[in-house]
């Protein structure tokens, strides 16, 4: 790998997660009217880690098994921030301790269901940035 490599990858990863950041931050805008910079770095990281799973799985993964992975991991890293920044540092950025099934108000089943099906687009967003920017393989998905 020369030196390009790295910056190539280096730049692949920040634009990625600039993406994944600003469009967390602007679904939290939208449904909630407010979010905080918190989300914008936990969407970035989240977005990272949904692009990895083609990069270790490879594109024969049907995309609901995608989209159920993709939904855990960023129920987990949100259980995580939850308990960090709410818990932790008590920022309260938010809290479904009014919501059935939740886990410490930080994480709820509602909305990991929500993510499930918010997953997708991403899944098939950061598919097609890696495509179209960085010569990547074309996306092609099984259903199931």
């Amino acid at each position: 790998m020369y030196k390009g490599d790295a910056k190539m990858k280096i730049f692949k990863f920040l634009l990625l997660f600039l993406t994944g950041g600003n469009l967390y931050y602007l679904i939290e805008i939208l449904w909630r009217g407010y979010s905080h910079f918190t989300m914008f770095i936990l969407g970035g990281i989240c977005f990272i880690f949904i692009g990895l799973i083609n990069e270790k799985f490879t594109f024969n993964m049907p995309l609901v098994k995608q989209q159920l992975i993709s939904a855990l991991i960023i129920t987990i890293l949100e259980f995580l921030a939850g308990m960090i920044l709410n818990i932790g540092l008590g920022l309260n950025i938010w809290d479904y301790s009014n919501l059935k099934y939740n886990l410490f108000g930080q994480i709820s089943l509602q909305y990991s269901i929500l993510w499930f099906l918010l997953s997708l687009p991403a899944i098939m967003l950061d598919d097609y940035l890696r495509y179209w920017l960085f010569g990547e393989e074309k996306p092609h998905y099984k259903i199931l």
